[in-house]
């Protein structure tokens, strides 16, 4: 990542730190609409099951982290949005977006230990509070919790620690697309499709009130990471029933598993910026938009 100094903003410094690597991961669940689930025959259901889940266990020791620019297009609340970004994700939940302008970087929201900053250079405005889903879903468009965030983009099962069970059924749809159905104990339901190279595909969730939250489809995998040992794909497209929004990331050149100093996830004010907390932040910030590059 390239180091930067801007007007007015400088970053706090801190050693690299190694994430621990969990040792399975969680599956999601819901049957798509429309889709007519198949059991597997008992001869190959847990042989199969257990190569899918194997699979989803050993992605989630492989990466760790992500650095990409993007091509990030949102839908949703009457606005259509076309940007360029700069994204570093971090497990479990650090998460940083820049979003470039034509003439710069118009927007940087760098979140991390639950805290999040979003500075403004055009504005020299530094905005800082609880890292949340809301936040997020203003100024990243990605209506999630940072850690959360931070798997969906990563193409990772939403939690490592269900990956050491058994899912719920195990199958294929009608037309022969694998799939991993689990029930969580709080009644969320998941629902993950593959491809014939084991690699996930789809992943739907469902509430235990029934109200679908997210669906995420993953395409165009490609050999990536040291060695292009990794396949990961370079296009990441979610939708949010909740709230009728979409957002799609279109990948240029992921690095997976790369050098990244903690001191980019934090934001501190320089002596003539700004400074807003989130909570009482004012309306002429909080309702500035990204730069459009289309």
């Amino acid at each position: 990542m390239t180091r930067r100094s801007r007007r007015g903003l400088r970053r706090v410094s801190r050693s690299r730190r190694r994430i621990p690597l969990a040792a399975a991961a969680c599956l999601w669940v819901l049957a798509g609409a429309g889709c007519t689930l198949q059991p597997a025959a008992p001869s190959a259901q847990s042989q199969d099951a257990a190569q899918l889940g194997m699979a989803l266990a050993r992605r989630d020791r492989q990466i760790n982290s992500l650095q990409t620019s993007a091509i990030m297009e949102y839908t949703g609340g009457g606005q259509h949005l076309k940007v360029r970004e700069r994204i570093v994700v971090d497990r479990p939940a650090s998460v940083r977006v820049e979003v470039m302008s034509p003439i710069g970087v118009a927007l940087v929201l760098a979140a991390t230990g639950g805290q999040v900053a979003i500075f403004d250079p055009a504005k020299n405005t530094l905005m800082q509070g609880r890292a949340s889903a809301a936040v997020l879903d203003r100024y990243a468009r990605i209506p999630m919790a940072p850690q959360d965030a931070v798997r969906l983009l990563m193409s990772l099962a939403p939690d490592s620690a269900m990956l050491a069970f058994a899912p719920s059924q195990y199958g294929l749809t009608g037309d022969n697309t694998p799939y991993l159905l689990y029930r969580e104990p709080n009644g969320v339901t998941d629902y993950l499709t593959f491809d014939a190279s084991d690699n996930l595909t789809s992943l739907r969730q469902t509430l235990a009130n029934g109200r679908e939250s997210y669906e995420v489809k993953y395409n165009d995998y490609r050999a990536s990471g040291p060695g292009g040992t990794i396949m990961f794909p370079w296009e990441v497209a979610a939708s949010f029933p909740g709230t009728g929004a979409s957002v799609k990331f279109r990948y240029e050149q992921p690095i997976l598993d790369g050098d990244i100093d903690d001191s980019i996830f934090t934001l501190a004010p320089g002596d003539d910026t700004r400074t807003i907390n989130l909570g009482m932040a004012d309306i002429r910030f909080t309702d500035s938009q990204p730069v459009r590059t289309d």
